[in-house]
């Protein structure tokens, strides 16, 4: 149920209350304010968010700068239909339209959501998705599987940092706030030679975390520790070659200290855990336009991360359990991604059928290794495994115009997967499969600045294998998922490009469902033990609503709405632990999404913000009833922008609102006999902070 207080700020916001948009920002001043044109970079060409024939959600970094958001973790609250699962420092799993991973306790992991920086493929590791100076977070619905293919099953997360300038630019910032916040950071951008520009930005971030563990009387157990480098360079090598240059390091320092037995922010924990992520990452692209029927584009990323995750798997001190049950548990990763790429797009001189049909074919190829050592109070010697996946794609799309305002996109990607794996235990495995994917979609121009569109996709993700061996044998393997997507939309810009709207209607079918499960050992001392394993369902629905809408009635005043519907089932599934789950929910898809507010500028350079955003509530997991509860969370801003200065005060999660981002269920606690029961890790509590940057 909506709290009525919430729902009229909610309505006021709507009305004409000052927040922003998260599609934009209006110009300050003048009588025919506009809302600005957003180029999205995942697509082949880099298109007009307006004209995209797909759902997509944009954060720039206005709106990033004024929630105050260091990671993107931060912001994903702001996209409808886009959840998280936390379980660590950070939200390192996604899910879109209710599908996506919640955890990692064991290889092998495909990711069903995709998460890339310039570039580059980080899906599943995402502690390293940091925010500075970053130009903007683009989140594509929906399967990907003629650009992404198997890492892009429920959609893609492409995090964009700012170019190289043609002109000398820098800029230093410093920020704090409540729980020990700090911050400090410097960009530096310009030429550096004929034809060659260059950008680095660094920063560091530090708090103390949110949890106060009394039993070692400390208050940053689940802190943040937070590094962050990243280097951009642009070399016009002649008149049709451009090569781009990208590098970063993130360094992820974390506490994990999130659980309690009471389900409170104070723990009891005499061994804290650690959520630690390492990533040097680097990119090079080069684009070649001499030939006037095509362009070439060749792209190379690699990318190397050390991932230690551990925790105190009996949250509490020895002596608290009976018999001295005590334990800590440790996840140790080294994963190595490289992926290749060669693509021709057509320009003007090379369109087909007479120039109405442009086109883009290409090659992907990508290897990944990863090796797992786990360390456990539990298992009598460390267990070791390596994990290796190598994918080969052709890929090709068409756009032709059929007259009248009307265009057919025709994608196809054919895709090869193969696996290795060999691990301490014994156990090998080596699946091969071969994939498809594409989309068609129609779109057409109804009148000046209003597009229709309606589309079928295809998406797939690929199978594999559980490693437990105390499994029983028909959950030792779990077949390829395959996803069709049927879509329609409305993308306008009207009212002399002040009122733009986005929305999709949406129905997925899923075949043999990927499903995280796992299933419960009970000792005799006590303890407990998840044995986590994948499987498919027969089949699953997910249907929907997206909506966007930014308005700017004013000069200096800008409105937004956004809403998220989803209803999404299983059917015909029974799971590991002979749960009928026939027509149940899936787990982390709330039935609803939305966010209210809008901006305000003020004369001379002041400005404020305020929006209210929520969410239904959801199961946390496929292998218990356990629900998060329905929330809304109220942030606003206030600042000055002047010359060179610019000062921002902010808040999110203004009335302290306890909502929760992860759950389990299981017996924990000697105080109630070990009963099964559920156990939650709540959100963020209320942030305030204030930033200062100086440019020059």
């Amino acid at each position: 149920m909506y709290k009525p207080a919430m729902l009229t700020l909610a309505f006021a916001a709507a009305a004409g209350a000052p927040a922003f948009a998260a599609g934009g920002a209006p110009s300050p001043g003048g009588d025919t304010p506009v809302i600005e044109e957003i180029v999205v970079r995942a697509t082949f060409r880099g298109d007009d968010l307006s004209r995209v024939p797909s759902s997509i959600a944009v954060v720039p970094a206005e709106a990033i700068a004024r929630r105050g958001a260091t990671h993107l973790d931060e912001i994903l609250d702001m996209m409808p239909n886009v959840n998280y699962a936390k379980g660590a420092s950070r939200a390192r799993f996604l899910q879109i339209r209710g599908i996506g991973e919640r955890g990692q306790f064991s290889e092998p992991l495909n990711s069903s959501v995709g998460l890339v920086v310039d570039g580059v493929d980080l899906s599943g590791i995402g502690t390293v998705a940091t925010l500075f100076d970053v130009e903007q977070v683009e989140v594509l619905r929906g399967p990907q599987g003629t650009r992404y293919g198997a890492n892009a099953l429920a959609g893609l997360v492409n995090v964009v940092t700012r170019a190289p300038t043609d002109t000398f630019e820098s800029r230093v910032e410093l920020a704090g706030g409540n729980y020990g916040a700090l911050g400090a950071g410097a960009v530096v951008s310009g030429p550096l030679g004929e034809g060659v520009r260059g950008r680095l930005a660094a920063r560091v971030d530090r708090a103390d975390g949110f949890i106060e563990n009394d039993y070692l009387d400390a208050d940053d157990t689940d802190n943040t520790d937070e590094t962050t480098v990243r280097g951009r360079l642009s070399w016009d090598a002649d008149a049709s070659t451009v090569i781009d240059l990208s590098a970063g390091y993130v360094d992820a320092d974390n506490g994990y200290d999130a659980f309690s037995l009471d389900n409170v922010r104070t723990t009891l924990a005499d061994e804290p855990g650690h959520d630690r992520q390492r990533t040097v990452y680097g990119s090079g692209g080069v684009t070649w336009s001499g030939n006037p029927a095509f362009t070439v584009h060749g792209h190379l990323g690699a990318a190397d991360s050390d991932i230690a995750y551990g925790y105190d798997a009996d949250w509490v001190f020895v002596g608290f359990h009976p018999w001295g049950y005590s334990g800590t548990d440790e996840y140790l990763r080294d994963r190595s991604t490289v992926t290749a790429e060669v693509r021709l797009t057509s320009e003007d001189a090379g369109r087909l059928f007479g120039g109405s049909t442009a086109w883009t074919a290409g090659a992907y190829a990508m290897r990944q290794d990863v090796e797992l050592t786990r360390r456990s109070t539990f298992i009598d010697a460390d267990f070791t495994s390596d994990y290796g996946i190598d994918r080969q794609a052709l890929f090709g799309q068409t756009e032709t115009a059929l007259g009248a305002g009307s265009t057919l996109t025709v994608g196809l990607r054919l895709e090869r997967h193969s696996a290795s794996y060999d691990d301490s235990a014994g156990v090998r495995a080596g699946p091969d499969d071969s994939l498809v994917g594409g989309r068609v979609a129609l779109d057409r121009t109804l009148g000046a600045g209003v597009v229709a569109y309606g589309s079928v996709s295809r998406g797939y993700k690929a199978g594999g294998f559980n490693i437990d061996g105390s499994l029983p044998p028909h959950l030792r393997s779990y077949d390829p998922e395959i996803l069709w997507n049927y879509e329609a939309g409305l993308k306008a810009g009207v009212l002399d490009g002040r009122l733009r709207l986005r929305g999709a209607v949406f129905h997925m079918r899923r075949d043999d469902v990927q499903i995280d499960s796992s299933i419960v050992e009970m000792y005799e001392d006590g303890s407990t033990e998840f044995i986590d394993f994948v499987g498919n369902a027969a089949q699953g629905t997910n249907s929907g609503v997206e909506l966007d809408i930014e308005y700017a009635p004013a000069g200096g005043v800008l409105l937004f709405a956004r809403l998220g519907l989803l209803r999404s089932e299983y059917e015909d599934y029974i799971n590991g632990e002979g749960m009928d789950l026939d027509g149940r929910t899936q787990a982390h898809a709330p039935r609803h999404q939305f966010g209210l507010g809008g901006s305000l500028e003020f004369g001379g350079g002041w400005f404020v913000r305020l929006e209210l955003e929520g969410r239904d509530e959801f199961y946390f997991s496929d292998s218990h009833n356990e629900r998060s509860e329905a929330y809304e969370l109220l942030n606003a801003s206030v600042g000055y922008r002047g010359g060179d200065w610019s000062v921002t005060a902010w808040g999110r999660n203004l009335t302290d609102e306890d909502y929760f981002v992860r759950g389990f269920r299981f017996g924990n606690d000697p105080r109630d006999g070990y009963t099964d029961r559920g156990f939650t890790q709540l959100g963020e509590p209320m942030r305030v902070g204030v930033s200062v940057s100086r440019a020059w």
